[in-house]
């Protein structure tokens, strides 16, 4: 299969992402790792959005498209992937739709996970993590540590993030309204949009989209 996953800041794309990827049997491609990948070993096209990040500006869409499409290229996406990150817009939507038509191909499916604003601002503002590793992560109203304010591994400070704080949740979520999600009209003017409920556990969420994709249980 071929997917496209979507969803506000906060909703577990990342998660889910690893989980439908696992049980698909297709690799997970995410923006991040694509530019991680291409900057770690040294290709054109990570150089040139190394230049860009380093100047502090956005990667141009050329380069991030070009570094999906090669990666869409591999030999383990032949039968499939699952997109996360990209497409961010509807100008890459339209070149994305263009790259696979130009090798034969189409998506399957756009997954929209769907969670209401006050429960992403609750889920990433109540974050907090631990000073001294950066792994040990809580949440305060859905895994607070012990004592309040320490890690409950290492006895470290626990902190919030910068971009962890309300205000710059809320304006995540507006980038995302403005400049993401006109891309959920674009496909489900093509059919392919499919909306669940990103709400509940893990589990729950991955069984959902399984079902809403016509694959049956998920694998745990």
């Amino acid at each position: 299969m071929r997917i496209v996953l979507v969803g506000p800041p906060g909703a577990g794309k990342g998660t889910q992402a690893a989980y439908l990827a696992k049980n698909l049997s297709i690799p997970h491609i995410s923006t991040g790792d694509l530019f991680r990948a291409n900057i770690s070993k040294g290709t054109d096209l990570g150089k040139q959005a190394k230049a860009y990040m380093d100047a502090g500006n956005l990667v141009p869409d050329e380069v991030t498209i070009a570094m999906a499409q090669d990666r869409m290229a591999q030999p383990d996406a032949e039968n499939g992937f699952l997109l996360d990150g990209f497409p961010r817009n509807v100008s890459q939507a339209v070149s994305l739709d263009e790259a696979l038509t130009a090798e034969g191909v189409k998506l399957d499916a756009v997954l929209d996970l769907e969670v209401p604003e006050g429960e992403v601002v609750k889920r990433i503002a109540g974050r907090r993590i631990c000073r001294n590793d950066s792994a040990h992560v809580f949440h305060v109203t859905y895994s607070p540590p012990k004592t309040e304010d320490v890690c409950d591994f290492c006895g470290g400070e626990l902190y919030q993030r910068d971009d962890d704080s309300e205000a710059t949740v809320r304006t995540r979520l507006e980038v995302y309204h403005t400049q993401t999600e006109p891309i959920i009209d674009h496909y489900r003017a093509q059919g392919l949009v499919v909306t669940i409920s990103a709400l509940g556990k893990v589990t729950e969420v991955t069984e959902r989209a399984m079902e809403a994709l016509g694959r049956g249980p998920a694998a745990a």
